[in-house]
């Protein structure tokens, strides 16, 4: 049975450091572990005489220093990345759009709320799965569909502890042209059949009456082979048998 590990239950941010050296970069941005360990949704020791002061923003350049703000404190941080944190079933989440751009966030489950899509901040332990579930968050136990190992950003922080593949860092995608190695270099999208029908639909040069010969990629100025269009009937429809005569009057 799966049980939460103990040292990363309300993790995340208490994670011990891994034996493993690892590079800054892979352990994500100075202001991860500070947002991961943030109280939100709390009112504004700076604005507590003012209404809707609760604090649901984080300061990105100010890190840990500056803490959760409130809409009142943005105008001191004009200049600085402030994202804004929301709730999901009483837990913290953010906005793919905003955090994606920032972090590798791959393995870790995200939801669509709102039309949004999001992802979870700190881990929700679960202790007993449901039945018939096969995959579980490696950290705290919680269902995920089989593509995913985490279900937010703290459990894949913790989950660095032991595997070196994990990283935060953004890796630059390769190009196609890059010796053959690119991503996606072995595609059918790049057969010569595809690349005839896509030239045929950029460039409208399958006009009627004109077809490719399938052995030289050519034009080929013979007609179609098409059945001809059988001659309209011009029959007149049948007369009527015999003339309608009025009936006779009777006096």
């Amino acid at each position: 049975a799966c049980a939460p590990r103990g040292d990363v239950v309300q993790v995340m941010v208490s994670v011990q450091q891994s034996p493993m050296v690892r590079s800054e970069e892979d352990l994500g941005p100075p202001w991860l572990r500070p947002l991961l360990g943030t109280s939100f949704f709390v009112p504004c020791p700076a604005h507590p005489d003012l209404s809707k002061n609760e604090c649901n923003l984080f300061c990105l350049g100010c890190n840990h220093a500056a803490g959760a703000l409130c809409s009142y404190c943005v105008p001191a941080h004009r200049d600085h990345h402030v994202v804004q944190i929301r709730r999901s079933s009483y837990h913290n989440v953010i906005r793919v759009s905003e955090v994606g751009k920032l972090i590798d966030i791959a393995h870790v489950q995200t939801y669509v709320i709102n039309s949004a899509k999001i992802v979870f901040l700190n881990g929700r332990p679960q202790a007993r799965p449901g039945k018939g579930v096969t995959n579980t968050c490696e950290i705290c136990c919680r269902s995920l569909p089989d593509s995913f190992r985490f279900c937010s950003l703290g459990c894949k922080l913790g989950g660095m502890q032991w595997d070196p593949t994990l990283t935060f860092a953004i890796r630059p995608k390769r190009s196609q042209d890059s010796g053959g190695e690119g991503y996606g270099s072995d595609d059918d999208s790049f057969s010569p059949r595809k690349q005839l029908r896509r030239a045929g639909f950029e460039l409208g040069r399958f006009d009627r009456g004109v077809r490719w010969s399938d052995d030289e990629g050519s034009k080929s100025n013979t007609r179609p082979m098409t059945p001809t269009t059988p001659p309209i009937s011009r029959c007149r429809p049948s007369r009527r048998k015999g003339i309608p005569h009025r009936a006779p009057f009777y006096g």
